[in-house]
């Protein structure tokens, strides 16, 4: 377990989770389950289970910082690794990777997101272990796929080839194609077809073996972070990952390397996941009234009104007449009234209310 470390990434800004993310306070760092609990928290506490504390790693934007030590006072000040710039999955990778290289080249990594949702903590914990076990002892790299019980056209999809017989798992396979974020049509060709998975976006692997696909699909990456090796956990690290970034492309992991490596493998399963990008994706999982509302908020009065989702503040009386597949959220300021089938412009609407408004309500 010494071997086993975490990285969680914890940089975005959520602006899909919109007026209740916003730039200075994103999903990652609110409790929208009202559990008690952040999902940065929660995705903390789940990996304590298979690494030590002192090997869980978050990579987070030099705006949060305070916000990553507020909710995890756990954690060192080494443990959070400061992204000066936005550039997506893949640097993000590489420089917690040369990170923990400095500390233990025999490590055992996991990669995951900081705003999942895991309904089936022993169940997925059991897996992560299968990873590690396959990872740790061959030369691949494993991701985790998802059972689909929807044609969902929001998530990814990892199409399937040959089982592995690695000490007889049976539901881990060799990877065919990632494909992205289908259509309504194409989501319902994978799902029937029994080959497709969805990408939850977590990975694992041994040190050695990302760090050599790095090499192979994204030298370019991988040399500037090398740069650095004797420069981690040095007063000079900071210097050198903001001139890194400030050289190295927008990437993800995906696209860089896991599309285009052969050694890749998926672990196939069902733990109760969500990505929770959406506030379509919350709702689904979210406990719902007789009309089908999920509310959240107490002192919330509707009429006629189904299959929508509303959050608002518990001290806001709200009456809702005659609504059918809404989302009605209100936070601090800012009032957001969306059909659920139109979500996908929230990003759009943000954009405008920047513009007009400033980053104040964004």
């Amino acid at each position: 377990m010494n071997n086993n470390f975490c990285i969680i990434m914890a940089g975005g800004i959520g602006s899909r989770f919109w007026p209740m993310s916003k730039s200075s306070m994103p999903k990652q760092f609110l409790d929208i389950l009202g559990t008690g609990r952040t999902f940065i928290q929660m995705t903390y506490d789940r990996f304590t289970k298979v690494c030590p504390p002192e090997n869980i790693f978050v990579v987070t934007s030099v705006d949060y910082k305070d916000l990553v030590l507020q909710q995890l006072p756990e954690l060192s000040d080494d443990q959070v690794l400061l992204e000066p710039l936005r550039r997506n999955t893949a640097p993000c990778v590489a420089y917690a990777s040369y990170k923990i290289k400095s500390i233990n080249p025999e490590a055992n990594i996991i990669v995951a997101p900081s705003d999942h949702l895991i309904m089936k903590e022993e169940q997925f914990i059991a897996e992560i272990e299968k990873g590690i076990d396959f990872a740790q002892n061959n030369d691949v790299l494993v991701t985790l796929g998802i059972t689909p019980s929807r044609p969902e056209t929001g998530y990814g999809y990892i199409q399937v080839d040959a089982k592995s017989e690695y000490k007889n798992f049976g539901n881990l396979f060799q990877v065919k194609t990632f494909t992205e974020k289908p259509n309504l049509e194409m989501a319902k060709i994978f799902v029937s077809s029994g080959e497709f998975f969805w990408n939850s976006g977590i990975f694992i692997w041994s040190l050695k073996s990302i760090l050599a696909a790095f090499d192979q699909h994204l030298d370019d990456v991988s040399s500037l972070f090398k740069k650095g090796e004797k420069l981690y956990g040095t007063e000079d690290e900071v210097h050198f990952i903001a001139k890194t970034y400030s050289e190295c492309q927008n990437i993800s992991l995906d696209y860089g390397i896991m599309e285009k490596a052969e050694n890749v493998y998926v672990l196939c399963a069902d733990f109760g996941w969500s990505d929770l990008g959406t506030w379509g994706s919350l709702y689904e999982n979210s406990s719902k009234d007789d009309s089908n509302n999920s509310i959240k908020g107490g002192q919330v009065f509707t009429y006629q009104t189904k299959n929508c989702i509303v959050n608002v503040p518990k001290d806001k009386v709200v009456v809702l007449q005659g609504l059918e597949g809404y989302i009605v959220v209100e936070s601090d300021n800012t009032l957001l009234i969306c059909k659920k089938e139109d979500e996908q412009q929230i990003r759009h609407f943000v954009s405008d209310v920047q513009m007009v408004k400033g980053p104040e309500f964004v």
